[in-house]
């Protein structure tokens, strides 16, 4: 069953017009210019962009706005994407599972699946003994882990913060 702020989403991204979508591929590329920039690559007034981004964030369409920081510059370039197996999928499991994942820092992704692992995570850390350390330490310290495998980021290809609109 559809949670009534899901569909109250559902209904208002239907209502996104061109002009809407525009100004979101817009604010994906850059939310820090100004409002009479976008006004003037929109061709409509400051007040028309500003009352339209307000709109978008009033109705959830704009959850956020964050700075992207580069790996790199904070010695967290060793990127792991770890797939976790519990030892029984059942409810309890599930939920405690999530709750703690949600505490370790090192984890900027955590995604439900379907198929033979439960969990996919994203995770950056500076370098394979910092990987260990948190698998040793936190991640397979945790109840309810029945197995993982984990792959490591030769070169990352593509990265995209943006949803194709």
């Amino acid at each position: 069953m559809i949670k009534f702020d899901e569909l109250f989403r559902i209904i208002i991204t239907m209502k996104l017009d061109e002009t809407d979508i525009n100004l979101l591929e817009l604010l994906q590329a850059d939310s820090k210019k100004t409002t009479k920039e976008y006004a003037l690559k929109l061709g409509l007034s400051t007040t028309a962009i500003y009352e339209r981004i307000k709109r978008l964030e009033r109705t959830g369409a704009i959850r956020n706005y964050v700075a992207l920081v580069d790996k790199a510059v904070v010695d967290r370039n060793f990127t792991v994407f770890c797939h976790v197996k519990l030892v029984q999928h059942v409810k309890d499991n599930i939920a405690q599972f999530e709750a703690q994942v949600l505490r370790l820092q090192e984890v900027v992704e955590c995604h439900h699946l379907s198929g033979d692992y439960d969990y996919l995570l994203k995770i950056h850390v500076q370098d394979m003994e910092a990987y260990r350390n948190f698998m040793v330490n936190k991640l397979t310290a945790m109840n309810h882990i029945g197995s993982t495998q984990s792959s490591f980021t030769i070169k990352e290809v593509k990265h995209s913060t943006a949803i194709p609109l």
